[in-house]
């Protein structure tokens, strides 16, 4: 096997040196620098001249850092040197009269204006993607930050509701259940308000949630509290508006932690089973329980004609609202239906992608 010189390709850029050897399937590499600024290589392969034993040697015409990055292919072997500093070379070596085996890598070759615009492009690709980087992450952040917070106040809101109705039944008794509304009423009516978020949130992006079955327990919800509560008198001091106030929250201490704690990539084994399971029973009672507050309603609604819809002599005098609350009472289950099969899929999802991890 004879020792030969391959074919060599050169370009460069303000920091860079490019290098392409016309050398296929090369095996035994051997590329070094050495003190005096000499890049040695050695290999053996598929050049001009057949499989033989490749070597060169370059002298650089300035200092290059030690680092050699180099890959070899099936067609030649690729290396890219970076200068010490950075700057445009009038040659590659030393020695003014250039290697009879070195030549100018056209399919890379730039001129030193073209150099500089590429340079000039690359920093400014750099600076684009860092600015997008950090635009994003400040997004990021900031939702974060948005999602835990809504989620800590609405968790110390239903806290504070579920506490209160807690403390005054262990005190009272049956007797808390009548005066539940007139206890705890402002603050269900703040949380509620607070929890028309959770429609818009999937509608903004925030939230990977859907938009259809928040948009079911958050107007299903507001009916019972600001239609039926809020303006009929004689449903606030029944004893159904505790069983409803106290299954919201039971309900809502457990899920609003679960989601606060994920905002911050922080899961509790126990609350995030609570958070999956509780709902099963939890769901339909409050329903149940919702039924019971539309159906007590409705003599009221009748005999007080409360948003009755004013209907021509012909047809009588007015439509009660009665009507409007029996169809209610028929999308309620309907709701609960869709609700509960989101909820089922979820907590499949959820265990599934978990035993998988265990496995």
């Amino acid at each position: 096997m004879q020792i030969l010189t391959p074919h060599v390709y050169w370009a460069q850029r303000h920091g860079e040196i490019y290098l392409r050897v016309d050398l296929s399937d090369a095996t035994n590499l051997d590329i070094s620098l050495q003190e005096n600024n000499k890049l040695q290589f050695r290999a053996q392969g598929h050049g001009a001249k057949g499989d033989n034993e490749y070597v060169f040697s370059l002298e650089f015409l300035q200092p290059v850092r030690p680092e050699i990055d180099h890959k070899s292919t099936q067609r030649q072997v690729d290396i890219k040197i970076k200068k010490q500093d950075e700057g445009w070379w009038d040659r590659l070596t030393l020695q003014e009269k250039k290697p009879l085996f070195l030549a100018p890598d056209f399919d890379r070759w730039l001129d030193e204006s073209d150099a500089e615009m590429d340079s000039a492009s690359a920093k400014q690709a750099k600076t684009t993607s860092r600015v997008i980087f950090l635009v994003s992450s400040a997004y990021l952040g900031l939702k974060k930050g948005y999602l835990f917070m809504y989620n800590l106040v609405q968790f110390l809101g239903f806290s504070w509701i579920f506490v209160n109705m807690t403390v005054r039944l262990f005190i009272l008794g049956q007797d808390s259940f009548y005066d539940t509304f007139h206890t705890t009423a402002d603050m269900m009516y703040f949380c509620q308000m607070m929890a028309m978020l959770e429609v818009i949130n999937p509608l903004l992006g925030l939230v990977k949630t859907g938009f259809f079955p928040a948009m079911i327990q958050v107007a299903g919800r507001n009916v019972i509290l600001f239609v039926i509560f809020g303006s009929l008198e004689e449903m606030q001091n029944k004893p159904v508006v505790f069983f409803v106030f106290y299954l919201w929250s039971t309900i809502e201490i457990f899920r609003y932690p679960f989601y606060m704690l994920a905002c911050i990539d922080t899961e509790w084994k126990l609350l995030t089973w609570l958070r999956y399971s509780l709902w099963i029973p939890l769901y339909p009672l409050g329903v149940i329980a919702e039924a019971v507050v539309v159906i007590q309603s409705l003599p009221i609604f009748d005999q007080t004609r409360l948003f009755s819809l004013p209907l021509p002599a012909v047809l009588g005098h007015s439509l009660s609202f009665s009507y409007t609350l029996q169809l209610y009472l028929v999308l309620m289950f309907l709701g609960l239906f869709i609700n509960f099969r989101h909820l089922y899929k979820q907590r499949s999802r959820r265990y599934r992608s978990r035993k998988k991890k265990v496995h």
